[in-house]
């Protein structure tokens, strides 16, 4: 029989196979692909994942560097993660069901150089898994849950703690995508000998709070204080979502240290970014540095409360404390903070202003408060009695711990009215340990006091010790503005005070470092008037103090008012001290010794014209500063009363003689005074002796 297909016909047939073929190939491949997951559910729900502990304790351990074991149950469960969680946080993927693998009785060792004993354990820990991810090499957990965990963080010296791991050099092709972690009841045990921290937080759930999902409250000691707190945290902490905030408030005491936060973090998985509202209170400021190592003075009581912003890179952090007021003493403070780490040492810088200062609060920053507040904020040293000169040290260890660019400015003084500071300015730098004010101004008395101050407490003089340099410039003090319950000086035309100052010492504190200070001190008035009456007192001219009292006082030309002191090893000399008027020459001599606390000198009253009845004698200002003792020359008032009383039996009128002063005759060189105190005080070194 003849063939009778055509190529046609072939050609139809092998196409048609060749559809089969393609068709049966799609579909064993949907099938595989169908088969594959089922399969795997199937794997994942009945294998018994218990005969896995060993294999995963064992990489785990190697992995993590210390003891690690699954001593419960383990299983593995379908669920859907919306089922534990809010409405209000619910997605759509948290309704997908994913494998939830559970393990419970979870324990975790130290470090081999560590204390053997439990670093962490956790009741139940569980989490969900996208196995889909796993293709991509990546380790979805859209929920990670701790049920009832318990963590011990140990640091025995610098070097040694048990929360630093290992790190693997090899960069890991796998990636880690974690979205919530959420924690029940719960204990957070820390125990730090650096510190001398010994630290407990008790974690709770909270089911009805609207905003905070666990609670916590804290107790302990910390740098051997005892500290309590408490406080909130949301339940679910969001690791993926980068716009949704993270709730905390939290409320900590030390003593009578209190730092209280309010506000939310977003990226809580780098703490990215923090807005919180901070409030502060304690005794004195520098007792934060236990709690932030951010240096800060030594004052009285303080409260601030303001806006805290943080950004934390990995390299860089910057915390910003915006907008805050409070009170410090009775004074009022506020302005803008910022610290920022990342350099060779972190750095304080920012603007803080005083509407009105009470200028009693400035006492604490160089130790003049009084015992009882030293001892309400913790000071390590009180004030020995009858000590004027604050003996209280400045903590330097503390200096390294960061650089500091910070101004300040207070509006208004309120002060002593024997104290006529009316403004304060300053602006203070530390670099390198070395803390400077440059300047430090005061308004006082219609003028300004000017300093340039410098504090290297690096230690290149030795442990604890400074050396300091002062600078000191006083222009326009005005008299009456100086004196204002002076009476007879209101009534004066006197001008004004012009002064310099510089000195250099090597101490630990105020009274250390005057103690053995060097350098000059000059002052001038070079012009006005003074009360006669005040004259005459001072030469104890007792019947022209009688005139004057019943005929009334009157102004005397004033020729000039120089002191020029030389400061040796503490001991300040008068190379001269001269007020010189018209009617009468008065000197000074002597010296004031800054390490003794005392003083030793001599006024010397001369009148240049006829005084009746002058008991003129030298006055002595003798004692240490805290009571000093003015007393008059008993022998040259003897020697004058004695000459008057053997005179008085052979000529009653010239027992008179003695007490009859007819004046010195002479004016003293002001102008060679006057040009010398305008010299430039210099200053030599510290330890070195001036010499002139």
């Amino acid at each position: 029989m003849a063939d009778t297909s055509t190529p046609a016909a072939s050609d139809a047939k092998s196409g048609r196979k060749k559809k089969i073929r393609k068709h049966k190939l799609l579909l064993t491949v949907l099938g595989i692909a169908i088969a594959l997951p089922v399969l795997a559910i199937v794997f994942i729900l009945t294998f018994d994942w218990n005969r896995a502990r060993p294999w995963i304790n064992t990489r785990v351990s190697d992995a993590i560097d210390r003891p690690f074991a699954i001593r419960g149950n383990l299983q593995v469960e379908w669920e859907s993660p919306a089922k534990t969680m809010a409405p209000a946080e619910r997605t759509w993927r948290d309704h997908i069901p994913w494998p939830y693998l559970y393990a419970n009785d979870v324990y975790m060792g130290n470090p081999a150089t560590m204390p053997v004993r439990d670093m962490a354990s956790v009741r139940q820990f569980s989490f969900s898994l996208n196995p889909f991810a796993l293709l991509h090499k990546t380790i979805h957990i859209p929920l990670l849950r701790f049920e009832a965990p318990r963590v011990d963080l140990l640091r025995t010296d610098a070097t040694h703690n048990n929360w630093t791991f290992k790190r693997n050099q090899e960069k890991s092709r796998w990636k880690l995508d974690l979205e919530r972690v959420v924690l029940t009841d719960g204990v957070l045990h820390i125990k730090d000998a650096v510190t001398e921290a010994d630290v407990t937080a008790q974690v709770r759930t909270l089911d009805k709070d609207p905003t905070y999902g666990v609670g916590w409250t804290l107790s302990g000691t910390y740098n051997g204080a005892p500290v309590k707190g408490g406080g909130k945290a949301g339940a679910v902490l969001s690791l993926k979502q980068q716009s949704t905030p993270y709730p905390i408030q939290a409320d900590m005491r030390s003593g009578k240290t209190r730092i209280a936060v309010e506000g939310t973090v977003t990226r809580p998985a780098k703490l990215a970014a923090l807005d919180l509202k901070l409030e502060l209170a304690g005794p004195s400021m520098d007792q934060l540095y236990y709690f932030t190592r951010v240096l800060l003075p030594t004052t009285g009581p303080f409260s601030t409360s303001g806006r805290l912003i943080g950004t934390l890179g990995e390299e860089r952090k910057r915390w910003v404390y915006d907008g805050f007021t409070g009170k410090v003493g009775s004074s009022d403070i506020g302005g803008r903070l910022e610290y920022v780490t990342g350099g060779k040492r972190p750095k304080l810088s920012g603007n803080v202003r005083s509407k009105q200062l009470v200028f009693a609060d400035l006492a604490p920053l160089i130790g003049a408060d009084s015992n009882a507040a030293k001892q309400e904020r913790n000071a390590d040293t009180l004030q020995p009695a009858g000590k004027v000169l604050p003996v209280e040290e400045f903590k330097t260890e503390r200096w390294t711990v960061l650089d500091a660019d910070v101004r300040y400015a207070a509006d208004r003084v309120i002060r002593d009215k024997a104290l006529p500071i009316s403004k304060l300015s300053t602006h203070l730098k530390m670099q390198d340990a070395v803390l400077s004010l440059e300047p430090l101004e005061f308004g006082m008395a219609g003028g300004t006091v000017r300093s340039t101050i410098r504090l290297d407490g690096s230690g290149r003089e030795g442990k604890s010790a400074i050396r300091a340099t002062a600078k000191v410039a006083a222009r326009k003090i005005q008299i009456k503005q100086l004196f204002p319950q002076v009476e007879q000086i209101q009534q004066a035309t006197v001008g004004q005070i012009n002064g310099d100052a510089q000195l250099s010492a090597v101490g630990n504190s105020v009274a250390s470092l005057l103690a053995k200070s060097n350098g000059e001190l000059k002052a001038l008035v070079d012009r006005g008037t003074v009360s006669k009456m005040l004259l005459e007192m001072a030469g104890l001219n007792v019947g022209n103090i009688i005139i004057t009292k019943l005929f009334g006082d009157k102004q005397v030309q004033l020729n000039c008012v120089a002191a020029d002191f030389a400061v040796t090893n503490g001991i300040a000399k008068t190379r001269s001290f001269v007020i010189d008027t018209e009617e009468a020459l008065i000197t000074v001599d002597g010296a004031i010794n800054l390490a003794g606390e005392q003083l030793d000198l001599r006024i010397n009253p001369q009148t240049k014209a006829l005084r009746i009845f002058s008991l003129r004698s030298p006055l002595y200002v003798r004692g240490p500063f805290k009571q000093p003792d003015v007393s008059i020359d008993k022998g040259v008032l003897a020697l004058k009363a004695g000459g008057a009383a053997a005179l008085a039996a052979a000529a009653p009128i010239a027992a008179l003689l003695p007490l009859i002063n007819a004046g010195p005759g002479e004016d003293s060189d002001c102008a060679r005074l006057v040009a010398q105190a305008k010299e430039k005080p210099t200053a030599p070194p510290p330890g070195k002796t001036q010499r002139r």
